[in-house]
């Protein structure tokens, strides 16, 4: 029992939130009321789940040696000798093989996505992560691929929901945005963050914070076209996403605060789950839009 407890630890459940995108598809297709798209939507939600817990694993895997060296990693249960090598490796492979096959059930355009997360991710422990800004946009681009799942699950049963552009770019900047915060907190706040991570050698703190600053920017900008862009205001009759303009607004400068005054912005996951500002902020955004769409 405690072997499998050190398994879900090593999963990073608390990690999970980041699949909450995919609900970005029923809900912008105004399908929040449609029971069978959102019993797929949950299902993709769960699946990205297995496969984010199983690339966790995997990449505690590969990176065992090199976190005993880290003040908080070397806690993780595999560097911490917890679960031997070969036990792992096979929970990993399980995982891996029961989702891809539930996976194929949901359609082939799903299917191939949560393929491709899994190379990039793969992709990205092995390599990507090491190449300075290439490593935040391969981050950028798994939350990308989730968006893109969150719609593609949904069209075996709705052919006519469609993947926005604006879902995408919206996306790619916010993940851009949490992703040079959580640089910066690294640089910041580990002694010889070079040796954690080679990217780390490349970045500095003054242009971290240049990118921090253009990420949100674009990302608060993005959204706020997005809300007034003519072919918005045309698919839901309506002007009044304007009106959750306001709620963006705060979350990104909470979380700036949060940076830039309590040097957090290390664990953007733990920020969403423990941080009450922000977590009241995103459920309220949610329940305006949700309104909205529903009054329209």
């Amino acid at each position: 029992m405690r072997r499998i407890w050190y398994i879900i630890v090593s999963m990073r459940p608390q990690q999970w939130t980041k699949n909450f995108v995919l609900f970005a598809g029923v809900v912008f297709s105004e399908n929040f009321l449609n029971a069978p798209l959102i019993r797929r939507s949950v299902a993709g939600f769960f699946l990205f789940c297995i496969f984010s817990g199983a690339v966790y694993v995997l990449n505690d895997l590969f990176d065992r040696t090199r976190d005993r060296e880290h003040p908080s990693k070397r806690n993780r249960p595999i560097a911490a000798g917890q679960i031997p090598v070969a036990p792992a490796t096979a929970v990993v492979v399980l995982l891996f093989c029961v989702a891809f096959t539930i996976s194929y059930f949901y359609g082939l355009g799903f299917f191939l996505l949560t393929v491709a997360f899994v190379v990039l991710n793969i992709a990205y422990s092995l390599f990507l992560r090491g190449v300075v800004i290439l490593d935040v946009i391969t981050i950028s681009f798994s939350f990308l691929i989730r968006a893109a799942a969150g719609v593609a699950i949904l069209k075996p049963k709705a052919p006519d929901v469609e993947l926005s552009p604006w879902l995408l770019i919206c996306t790619l900047f916010l993940s851009l945005f949490l992703g040079f915060c959580k640089r910066r907190n690294e640089i910041c706040a580990l002694e010889r963050a070079g040796s954690h991570r080679n990217s780390l050698r490349e970045y500095s703190v003054r242009f971290l914070d240049q990118l921090v600053g253009l990420s949100a920017a674009t990302a608060l900008i993005s959204y706020s076209i997005y809300t007034v862009w003519p072919n918005t205001v045309e698919k839901f009759g309506t002007r009044n996403l304007v009106y959750t303009i306001p709620f963006v607004v705060f979350g990104i400068m909470r979380y700036l605060y949060l940076v830039y005054s309590r040097n957090e912005g290390g664990d953007p996951s733990g920020v969403l789950l423990m941080e009450k500002a922000i977590l009241i902020d995103v459920f309220l955004w949610a329940v305006a839009t949700v309104m909205i769409l529903i009054w329209t």
